[in-house]
C-alpha cells in the first residue's frame, strides 16, 4: 500500500523553527541569496491550484529552504570540521558483535518494521528503472529477495513485520507497479516517497526549475537523510507507532547481507539505545565509506564529502579509521517522533556538485541517514561480521553473488561452508562487463570460485561453462585481441594475455 499524504490541515500544523530573520547570516550576500530563494520558492508554490497539494509542496520546500539557509550560513562563516578534534570511537561507542548475547526468541519482532532505501536507479549497471528490479540471483530481484526474507520471517515466528520502501520520484511509479505482484504474499508492503528538491544554479544560487512541472532532471532526491522528514510528513511515522511498532531496521535495498538479526534487535531493546549503526572492519575496498568518530566526546558519522582536501588520505587510512558504516541502522521510532516534534533534526550537509547535459553547473544539498546518530540517546555502533555487508554496486559484485560462493536460503545469501576463508575474493571486471546485459553475455555459466583470491579481467574476454578459478587469476585482452576461456578450464595462479579464440564447430 502507498501512504496517503497528510491532509492540508495536518500539514499546515507542521512548521520549521527558524525564519529568515532569526538565522545568523554573515554578510549581505548570503542574506540576499536566501531572500531571493524564498521568493522563487513562493512563486513555484502559487502555481499549484489544489490547496492540499500546495500545502504539501510548501512543506517540502520549507525543508529544502532550511537546508539551503544552513548551507549559506555555514559557507559564510567558513564552518569547517576541526580535524584535530576527531578521535577514534571509545570502547563504549563500538560494541563487538561477538559480545552481544545470541537470541533466538522472537518476542521483539512484534514491535519491528523493516525499511529499504529504494530511491536509486540501475543506470550505473546499464539497467532502466529502479535498481531494486535488477535480477541478482536465481531470476530473483533485490525486491524479490527482500520480500521473501520478510515473508519467511513472518511465517516462521507467526508475526507481522511490515516491509516499507522509501522511494524517490525516480523510482516510485515503477515500484508501485512491481509490488502488486506480491499481493498474495504474507507481507504488508508499504511505500512512500522521499522529498523532491530543486537543483540550485551554482552561479546565481537560484532554483533551476521555473515551474512546478519542470522536467525531472531539474529536481533531485536529497539523499537518504531525508528519511526522517519524509517519514514524519507522510504520516507513516504516526501510523507505525499507532500499530505498536517501536523499532525500524533500515538498510540499502542493494545490500544483500542486511537481514533482520534478532540478537541486534534484542540488544537494542536491552541497552535502551535509540540508534544503532552496524559497522564492519574496513578493507582497502572500503576506503571511501563513512566512519564513526568521537567528536568533542560525542559519537558522529564522518563522510568523505565532509573531509577537508588535505586530510582525505588520512580518512582513507585503514590504520586510523578501522571501521566503516554499512548503512544498516536500527532506529527507535518514538525517539524519531520526539526529535522531529522538537524540530531538532539537523544533519551535516553534503554538497554535491553536478554539471547538467547543457553544461550548466548546479548544486545539490544532500544529507545521510546515518548522520542522525548524534541526535539519539545511548546511540552506538555494533561491529558486525562482513557477511552483513554484501552490496551489489557493480557487475563485479554481481559476479560474486551469482557464483557458487553463496547459496540462497529463504531469500538470504549464505556463504558456502566449503569456502576455506571468511574473506570474499577481490574481483575487478573491466568495461566490457560494466552493463548487466554485456556481463551476462560473456559467461556461459558463472565460474566456480570457492578457492579464488583475486580476479582481474580486462578487454574482450568470454568464459565457457564450468570454468574454475583458483588463487590469483589475471586475464588481459589488449585492444583488438580476444580471449575465450574454454569450457571446463581450471585456471590457478595464472596470467592470460594475447589472443585465444574458441569457435563452435
Amino acid at each position: 500500500m502507498a501512504v496517503p499524504r497528510k491532509s492540508a490541515a495536518s500539514v499546515s500544523d507542521r512548521h520549521h523553527p527558524h525564519t529568515l530573520s532569526t538565522l545568523d547570516f554573515q554578510g549581505a550576500s548570503s542574506a540576499a541569496a536566501a531572500k531571493a530563494m524564498k521568493v522563487e520558492l513562493g512563486k513555484l508554490a502559487t502555481q499549484i491550484p489544489n490547496e492540499e497539494q500546495r500545502k504539501f509542496f510548501q512543506l517540502e520546500m520549507d525543508g529544502f529552504y532550511m537546508l539551503f539557509a544552513r548551507y549559506l550560513d555555514e559557507k559564510a562563516k567558513g564552518a569547517k570540521l576541526g580535524w584535530e578534534k576527531i578521535q577514534s570511537p571509545s570502547h563504549e561507542q563500538i560494541v563487538p558483535y561477538a559480545n552481544i548475547p545470541e537470541v533466538t526468541s522472537a518476542s521483539d519482532l512484534s514491535k519491528l518494521a523493516v525499511l529499504k532505501l529504494n530511491g536509486g536507479l540501475g543506470t550505473t549497471m546499464g539497467c532502466v528503472g529502479p535498481k531494486s528490479a535488477i535480477e541478482v540471483r536465481d531470476s530473483m530481484t533485490f525486491l524479490d529477495l527482500s520480500v521473501r526474507q520478510i515473508e519467511y520471517l513472518n511465517k516462521k515466528h507467526d508475526v507481522s513485520v511490515p516491509f516499507i520502501l522509501m522511494n524517490s520520484f525516480n523510482t516510485d511509479d515503477e515500484t508501485k507497479r512491481i509490488v502488486q505482484k506480491y499481493a498474495t504474499h504474507n507481507v504488508d508492503i508499504i511505500t512512500f516517497n522521499q522529498s523532491r528538491h530543486p537543483r540550485i544554479k551554482k552561479e546565481s544560487l537560484l532554483p533551476v526549475p521555473r515551474t512546478v512541472d519542470s522536467p525531472i532532471d531539474q529536481w533531485y532526491p536529497p539523499g537518504h537523510g531525508d528519511l526522517y522528514e519524509s517519514l514524519y510528513n507522510s504520516g507513516l511515522l504516526d501510523q507505525l507507532l499507532a500499530q505498536g511498532k517501536e523499532y525500524l531496521f533500515v538498510s540499502n535495498v542493494d545490500n544483500l547481507g542486511a537481514t533482520v538479526d534478532l540478537s541486534i534487535l534484542h540488544h537494542m531493546v536491552e541497552s535502551d539505545s535509540e540508534f544503532i549503526m552496524e559497522v564492519t572492519d574496513k578493507t582497502k575496498a572500503d576506503i571511501k565509506g563513512g566512519t564513526l568518530i568521537n567528536y568533542d566526546g560525542h559519537i558522529r558519522l564522518l563522510e568523505i564529502a565532509q573531509v577537508p582536501d588535505e586530510h582525505v588520505e588520512d580518512f582513507k587510512s585503514i590504520k586510523k579509521f578501522k571501521i566503516f558504516n554499512t548503512n544498516n541502522l536500527w532506529i527507535n521510532l518514538r525517539a524519531v517522533k520526539r526529535v522531529m516534534d522538537e524540530e531538532a533534526m539537523e544533519l551535516e550537509i553534503i554538497v554535491n556538485h553536478k554539471t547538467t547535459e547543457s553544461g550548466e553547473k548546479v548544486i545539490q544539498l544532500e544529507t545521510a541517514v546515518g548522520a542522525a546518530i548524534r541526535h539519539f540517546k545511548n546511540a552506538h555502533g555494533v561491529n558486525v561480521p562482513r557477511a552483513r555487508f554484501l552490496p551489489v554496486k557493480s557487475t563485479s559484485d554481481l559476479f560474486l553473488v551469482t557464483s557458487n560462493l553463496y547459496s540462497l536460503v529463504h531469500g538470504e545469501l549464505d556463504m558456502n561452508p566449503q569456502r576455506m576463508f571468511n574473506t570474499v575474493p577481490l574481483v575487478k571486471l573491466g568495461d566490457h562487463f560494466k552493463k548487466v546485459a554485456h556481463f551476462l553475455s560473456r559467461f556461459k555459466t558463472i565460474p566456480h570460485i570457492l578457492e579464488l583470491d583475486h580476479l582481474t579481467v580486462t578487454g574482450d574476454v568470454t568464459f565457457g561453462s564450468h570454468v574454475e578459478l583458483r588463487g590469483t587469476v589475471i586475464i588481459v585482452a589488449n585492444h583488438g585481441e580476444r580471449i575465450d576461456i574454454p569450457s571446463g578450464s581450471i585456471l590457478e595462479n595464472k596470467v592470460v594475455t594475447g589472443n585465444l579464440r574458441i569457435l563452435d564447430h
